[in-house]
């Protein structure tokens, strides 16, 4: 059964990690699309949400049970959105693979091979691959390449993030991206200028370098602060998240884009394209 906007040309979704957090956010962002329909919930083997409706979280009840059976979780999808583990989304993706389902992923935490397995289902599915779904997340990528860009070397970057205890990679996927952009726009390899921890004496600051610094605690959802420390002066390009809807609302976007593609369409995408920023 699906459950939400009655019109034939609806969007059907399957949420992955229904019972979780941002599962239940993005049940209920699907729920209030007015083009947009609840097809399928999955969540992992032995949860004590199987079997439940996938609104009961929200006290809502949507005729849609949340399910580990991927097949039945799938049926009658379109796209499927994930915000699970980097274990769980790539069982997941050779699932959508098989069955035809495009696939919004805003899980982060992967391995180099396991991004090298996402782009190897790119070749054959279309999927969107986002450190953070955040309209305003992508829209600081951008400004941040371009500060990185038109600085110079003259300027130390910092990366600052937050969240709450739960999270278990670090740094975020988000603040990984962020590094990405500022190694890029300055001709720098991350992987041999990023600076992930200081202890004891590590000497002065080498050229060149990304420093990151990491924040757990709370309930925070996510905080990123950019610092570009030049003589005399100081310039601080911030994202905060209040709440995961804006999470939500951009997969729902991505949603969108890769129903919009032709048949047949393959490759991995992320939320410039979705949002066309260029």
């Amino acid at each position: 059964m699906s459950v939400g906007a009655g019109t034939a040309a609806a969007l059907n979704i399957a949420v992955a990690g229904a019972s979780g957090r941002m599962g239940r956010m993005l049940v209920d962002a699907v729920l209030a699309g007015s083009d947009c329909r609840l097809s399928g919930a999955l969540d992992q083997p032995g949860s004590p949400a199987l079997g439940q409706d996938a609104g009961a979280g929200s006290g809502k009840t949507t005729g849609v049970v949340i399910t580990a059976d991927l097949h039945v979780g799938l049926q009658g999808a379109a796209v499927l959105i994930d915000f699970t583990r980097p274990e769980g989304t790539l069982a997941h993706l050779v699932a959508c693979r098989a069955l035809g389902v495009r696939a919004v992923i805003g899980t982060t935490g992967f391995t180099p091979e396991q991004s090298a397995g996402i782009a190897d289902h790119a070749h054959a599915m279309a999927l969107v691959l986002a450190p953070n779904m955040s309209v305003g997340v992508s829209v600081m990528l951008r400004l941040l390449a371009q500060a990185a860009s038109a600085l110079g070397d003259g300027y130390d970057i910092e990366v600052l993030e937050a969240h709450h205890k739960h999270k278990v990679d670090a740094p975020s996927g988000t603040a990984l991206a962020m590094g990405e952009v500022l190694a890029k726009a300055r001709g720098l390899d991350l992987a041999e200028h990023g600076i992930f921890s200081r202890h004891g004496h590590p000497g002065e600051r080498p050229a060149d370098s990304i420093g990151f610094a990491t924040v757990r605690g709370g309930d925070t959802i996510g905080e990123h602060t950019v610092l570009f420390f030049g003589a005399g002066e100081r310039i601080e390009i911030s994202h905060k998240s209040s709440s995961r809807a804006n999470y939500a609302a951009g997969s729902l976007r991505a949603a969108r884009f890769l129903h919009a593609l032709p048949a047949g369409a393959t490759g991995q995408y992320g939320m410039a394209d979705v949002l066309q920023l260029g």
